[in-house]
């Protein structure tokens, strides 16, 4: 019987599954533990055991659609979970994450937050009531952090709403005396940069692409050590490198994509194992993106020629 020693341990008897139990596991969500992620867990965590004073630190983790910011903010959220207590009838909550709305709106900003509080029911009335009611939760449920994800979605709104929006978040992180942390795209820094007072207490955190370089071959290597493959695969040659940031630019979300998707079609063929070759196929479906942009280069080279 074959002992799969090209896998790390824990994942070994995995190779020994069915083509579909294979394929089903490595297509599942979950966290990989890369450097930029723990770099952003351990100052998420800095700022939840940071003590209660006038002006609270805050942090804008930022970087590229598909970097893995709102990843990230689950496994925070994970690691935290909101707890109640049988005794006293409370929930307690160390980290409260709301979605953006669409709009930078202050009753529906108001109302995105009550549904991370787990408010029971909408809370009707002007948006005053709604802030008292938001205050009054977030004291009784000891909220000490805060998150917002998908920030930049205030620049959709007008000045004056962004402005109040702004106003929102200023006085959440004064009266509670609570962190605040926004995730967001590129964008997300020209949306806090509106309000310079409020930007001084941001500390940016920016999810770097990643480059054709040792820290790419270290990923490609790991996935390489965990895929359910019965054969080792070659995935940290300068060829897989080049080719993988060609086909993805680099956005984390794609290289995790592209992997997957080769290393299923690796099963399906009966190659069971990833080299440069897997990389070539024509049925390797890049984000659109990706193909506008190499179009886009492919006619401007012509042009040059």
């Amino acid at each position: 019987m074959n002992d799969y020693g090209h896998l790390l341990p824990a994942y070994r008897q995995r190779a020994a599954l069915a083509d579909e139990e294979r394929i089903a596991w490595i297509r599942a969500d979950r966290w990989l533990d890369i450097e930029q992620s723990r770099t952003a867990l351990v100052r998420l965590e800095d700022l939840l055991s940071y003590p209660p004073r006038d002006r609270m630190p805050c942090l804008l983790l930022h970087g590229d659609t598909g970097m893995g910011k709102t990843k990230i903010i689950r496994k925070f959220l994970r690691d935290h979970p909101a707890r109640f207590d049988a005794g006293t009838g409370v929930t307690t909550m160390p980290v409260v994450a709301m979605q953006m709305p669409p709009e930078p709106i202050e009753r529906d900003v108001y109302s995105e937050l009550l549904a991370a509080l787990g408010a029971p029911g909408a809370v009707d009335g002007p948006a005053h009531r709604q802030k008292e009611v938001c205050r009054s939760l977030l004291r009784a449920m000891g909220v000490p952090m805060l998150i917002v994800d998908e920030i930049h979605a205030m620049l959709a709104g007008t000045f004056r709403q962004q402005r109040i929006f702004l106003n929102v978040i200023r006085f959440l992180a004064n009266d509670l005396r609570a962190p605040f942390v926004c995730a967001g795209t590129e964008h997300a820094r020209q949306a806090l940069l509106a309000d310079p007072q409020l930007a001084e207490r941001f500390e940016a955190l920016r999810l770097a692409r990643w480059a054709n370089d040792e820290r790419l071959a270290q990923l490609l290597a790991s996935l390489a050590s965990i895929l359910p493959l019965r054969r080792p695969s070659r995935l940290e040659t300068a060829a897989v490198r080049m080719r993988v940031i060609e086909l993805t630019e680099g956005v984390s979300v794609r290289i995790f994509r592209l992997i997957e998707t080769a290393a299923v079609e690796a099963i399906r063929s009966g190659a069971e194992c990833l080299d440069a070759d897997s990389f070539e196929a024509e049925g390797l479906a890049a984000p659109l993106v990706s193909m506008t942009r190499a179009a886009e280069a492919r006619l401007q080279r012509r042009r040059v020629a």
